[in-house]
């Protein structure tokens, strides 16, 4: 070094390379402008597919779960009031009707954290006897083989039938008889009891506002 100073950074790129960085960098920003035009155009595409797939998939579950109503409406709660006008801050409810119109139970959508995510079901009530007229998991991502037996064991799944509220969750093979009980399952305790308190829970929130009579016109 001599009679002079040491400059950091070497010295600059010769102009056709910077050039070529530039391009590369258009070249770039442009297929990243590409790529997500075309994710939403995709999304703009298949979202009316999954829609109309998880109305289906909702239609079937509550008609399942109110045990084949011959029709059903969509009713708003918030707080005690019950209303068929839509409002996004109210729970929905389904509330099911034979042929002449009289109300044959409630379809009730809930869910909460279970073991590995949130778990979300549809059960059916009859406010007038305060008996669940069956239960279906909706969403879970429970440990396969264990946690989604609450899902695929249909003997568990059928004990949701005529069970009383509120249920009282038991170890296998403890219950006494009351009415009330539900076998927990072994190996999957915590996702099973999950599916108790969620029902237990909505049915604490909702259950004043449920009219045994439907609350509205038929």
């Amino acid at each position: 070094m001599t009679g002079g100073h040491m400059h950091g950074g070497g010295a600059p790129p010769p102009p056709g390379e910077r050039a070529s960085s530039g391009r590369l960098l258009v070249t770039l920003g442009g297929a990243g402008a590409v790529a997500g035009g075309l994710i939403v155009l995709v999304f703009a595409a298949t979202s009316p597919a999954i829609e109309a797939h998880r109305a289906e998939r909702l239609d079937n579950a509550i008609r399942e779960v109110l045990r084949g109503p011959d029709r059903y409406d969509t009713l708003y709660v918030t707080g005690t009031q019950v209303s068929v006008d839509a409002n996004p801050d109210a729970e929905r409810v389904y509330l099911g009707r034979d042929a002449s119109g009289r109300p044959t139970g409630f379809a009730i959508v809930s869910g909460a954290p279970g073991f590995a995510d949130v778990i979300e079901v549809i059960f059916g009530y009859d406010p007038t006897t305060e008996t669940l007229l069956g239960m279906k998991v909706l969403e879970s991502k429970e440990t396969p083989g264990l946690g989604d037996r609450i899902e695929k064991d249909t003997a568990w799944v059928g004990q949701f039938v005529g069970v009383v509220s509120p249920l009282e969750p038991v170890k296998a093979g403890r219950g006494t008889g009351k009415p009330t009980e539900v076998d927990l399952i072994t190996g999957a305790t915590i996702s099973s009891r999950t599916v108790v308190r969620i029902i237990n829970d909505a049915l604490a929130r909702l259950g004043p506002a449920l009219d045994p009579n439907g609350g509205t016109p038929p």
